[in-house]
């Protein structure tokens, strides 16, 4: 059985040691998101042979990870699958690219059964389109934030201990709009996002606001996930004030552009679902899709 522990602030360091060297482009398989959810899906990992291993649960039991880490993973596999038994569940492994699919294929070959994780797909985009938004495709995002800076007497400023409280302060609000407490996802998102808030500093984000006069009305964080790629983690706007999406996400690309000129890429991370945020992430028409699947184990 494995020896695996509660994820802590102090586990930051040898995971992402470990995560760097593998450069994934991924969203699941970054410390912050790993921490951030880990109350919700009871995240554990474990450190074997310099690879990382995260396991996790929800509603249909527990499931794992795809091992990260340099070298043969199939001795990490081994040890997954014992764990599996040892605790009497399934070996399901859920959030495997279409890479870790194909190893997998290699190292057992008809092993397991794989199924399409749509909903998890994480939407990846050229930074520079989110910065000039040119092209006939994005003429309305355009707009939008045109119309937004006429009609407004707006600010953009990056995120920090000053003004992280007027930010959370938004949030609650945002919250109650949106009727957090009745939508089991937007809780658990809520979950995530108040150990963001309260860890803003050690786990290392950054992040931006708009004000409308002196009110917070929009914000964003993220952070660098690999050396050519910048995440999106949480990004709120009062909605019926029109633009503020758009203003947002172009000011912070434009904040990440200029302090990482090294940035190619910016992954939004998924849509859980939501037909409205789907829509809404298609509708910036994504570079590339990260593609998720779940695979299950054939029991001879």
């Amino acid at each position: 059985m494995i020896n695996f522990k509660k994820v802590a602030l102090d586990d930051k360091q040898w995971m992402e040691d470990i995560l760097r060297i593998a450069q994934l482009g991924v969203s699941h398989q970054n410390f912050t998101n790993i921490f951030a959810w880990s109350e919700i899906y009871h995240y554990r990992v474990a450190q074997i042979n310099d690879f990382l291993v995260v396991k996790g649960r929800i509603s249909t039991g527990d499931y794992y990870f795809y091992p990260v880490g340099l070298g043969d993973p199939k001795t990490i596999l081994e040890a997954m699958k014992q764990d599996a038994a040892d605790c009497g569940h399934e070996f399901i492994l859920l959030g495997l690219t279409p890479e870790n699919v194909n190893e997998l294929n290699k190292l057992y070959p008809n092993g397991f059964i794989y199924k399409e994780m749509r909903d998890s797909f994480d939407y990846v985009y050229l930074l520079d389109k989110l910065v000039t938004l040119a092209g006939n495709k994005l003429h309305s995002k355009r707009n939008h934030i045109n119309r937004f800076k006429a009609a407004n007497n707006w600010s953009f400023e990056p995120i920090s201990p000053d003004n992280l409280l007027a930010c959370w302060k938004m949030n609650l609000i945002w919250c109650k709009k949106h009727g957090c407490a009745e939508d089991k996802q937007l809780a658990n998102e809520d979950c995530a996002v108040r150990r963001s808030f309260k860890n803003f500093t050690p786990l290392g984000l950054e992040g931006g606001l708009i004000r409308l006069d002196d009110q917070v009305i929009a914000y964003t964080m993220g952070e660098k996930l690999n050396a050519n790629t910048y995440i999106i983690h949480i990004e709120k706007a009062f909605g019926e004030i029109r633009g503020a999406y758009q203003m947002i996400n172009r000011e912070f690309a434009a904040f990440i552009q200029e302090k990482y000129p090294e940035i190619i890429y910016v992954n939004r991370e998924e849509d859980m679902g939501y037909e409205g945020l789907r829509k809404a992430k298609l509708s910036y028409y994504p570079d590339k899709m990260e593609e998720k699947y779940e695979a299950k184990i054939i029991l001879a």
